[in-house]
């Protein structure tokens, strides 16, 4: 589970309700990543009230600071913030994943050619 979550809202009151399901949606993304990089992982949401014409919008952004440098982030604007919170789940989880291949070493052709070389 991902520690440090700071969540907070412009123009919006962050019930209680909404603070538990959010945070146990992010937090649950750190299974996803690199196992070195689990314990430094910091994530920023930012619910905003967005105006418009017919009815209230959301928007809802999520910035996840992985160890080396790397922010992994994603946006969406919807009527519903619990509904929000569980597509940016969605989004993070693809990022989340491509990081982890690129920061995971795999083995190479030319390794994978020694492995099966008979020795002796």
């Amino acid at each position: 589970m991902i520690d440090k979550i700071d969540l907070s809202g412009n123009n919006y009151k962050v019930s209680d309700s909404f603070r538990k399901y959010a945070i146990k949606r992010i937090g649950k993304l750190d299974r996803y990543l690199p196992r070195g990089s689990k314990k430094d992982v910091v994530a920023k949401i930012v619910v905003a009230e967005v105006d418009k014409p017919h009815n209230n919008k959301y928007s809802i952004s999520v910035a996840m600071e992985v160890p080396g440098g790397k922010v992994i982030t994603a946006k969406d604007e919807c009527s519903n913030v619990f509904a929000g919170i569980d597509i940016l789940e969605a989004k993070l989880r693809g990022q989340i994943r491509r990081f982890k291949l690129e920061a995971t070493p795999h083995l190479t052709k030319k390794g994978l050619k020694n492995l099966f070389i008979r020795r002796g």
